[in-house]
């Protein structure tokens, strides 16, 4: 759950609940005010603005004021255009969707990339460097999505396999090696069956890797690291998952790419020697022309 929604749905008492509406109503100001310039404002004693921090679970003011401006300023940043559940109209000709839906794309992955941090993206790195096996988590069209990351990181030499087969997860789960490592995928992170099942590899000291949305879900608390993607859709209410597929498939890309950057130079030699003997499509475009030989479209 976010701040701002915590803040809307918590019981507070009559003090605090001024407090809190200012909080809501002027989220901007707070970066310059402090603790007793607020209170002062609302008419209230800096412990108010301690109690409601403590309530939210936060260890004092500073802290929930930190994380409460770069939630707000998240929130605030990008997607001012477009709306991500329902990106287009039934009004709308065909190009004004295609552009909708290239301005969706472009603003779903700068929103990502300012979620994302050099420490959270170095430490998922290191868990798939350690991995002799990595086992992926997900469900439904996630799966699906995650496909894609398997086959590249196969081709590499990484072992990865998806649990597919419905009922199987929690076999697969008892069933890793020591030394292998999870890649859990849920937008909601409350997910009970991806639950129970970080539960199980965090028993066996599985290291978990957690793509999921912000908002201190269950799943980004209790996974070894979390990567966060853009948690701006609702549930079911919209036209399809537009922005949660474009963060997932992006946020899998990266990951493959700094699996693949450790070994740079092998890996590509290892792709363009196998390349070399499987790869036998005809090309008519020179774009495609590989430099080794040449392929001749049929006539």
């Amino acid at each position: 759950m976010l701040i701002k929604e915590k803040l809307e749905t918590f019981a507070f008492s009559p003090a605090e609940t001024v407090v809190v509406d200012y909080l809501l109503t002027a989220p901007e100001a707070l970066d310059q005010l402090s603790i007793q310039e607020i209170a002062a404002q609302t008419y209230t004693q800096p412990s108010t603005l301690v109690r409601i921090a403590k309530k939210l679970h936060f260890d004092g003011w500073k802290s929930f004021k930190k994380h409460y401006l770069e939630e707000w300023r998240y929130l605030n940043k990008h997607f001012t255009r477009i709306d991500p559940n329902l990106p287009f109209s039934s009004t709308d000709s065909l190009m004004t969707i295609c552009k909708k839906m290239a301005v969706l794309d472009k603003m779903t992955i700068d929103d990502i990339f300012f979620l994302l941090d050099h420490d959270h993206l170095s430490q998922a790195k290191s868990l798939l460097l350690k991995a002799n096996h990595i086992q992926i988590f997900s469900q439904n069209s996630n799966l699906l999505i995650a496909q894609d990351f398997a086959l590249k990181m196969n081709r590499i030499q990484k072992n990865v396999t998806l649990s597919a087969v419905r009922g199987e997860e929690n076999y697969d789960a008892y069933n890793l090696s020591p030394d292998a490592c999870a890649i859990l995928i849920s937008y909601s992170g409350e997910n009970p069956n991806l639950l129970a099942l970080n539960t199980i590899l965090r028993a066996r000291n599985i290291p978990t890797i957690a793509i999921t949305s912000i908002g201190e879900n269950r799943l980004s608390q209790e996974c070894t690291c979390f990567l966060p993607i853009t948690t701006r859709e609702k549930l079911y209410s919209k036209i399809g998952n537009f922005t949660i597929n474009t963060s997932i498939i992006f946020l899998l890309n990266v990951l493959y790419a700094l699996v693949f950057s450790e070994h740079y130079d092998a890996h590509l030699k290892h792709l363009k020697r196998i390349g070399e003997l499987v790869d036998h499509r005809t090309i008519s475009n020179a774009v495609m022309q590989e430099n080794e030989r040449t392929k001749k479209a049929p006539s």
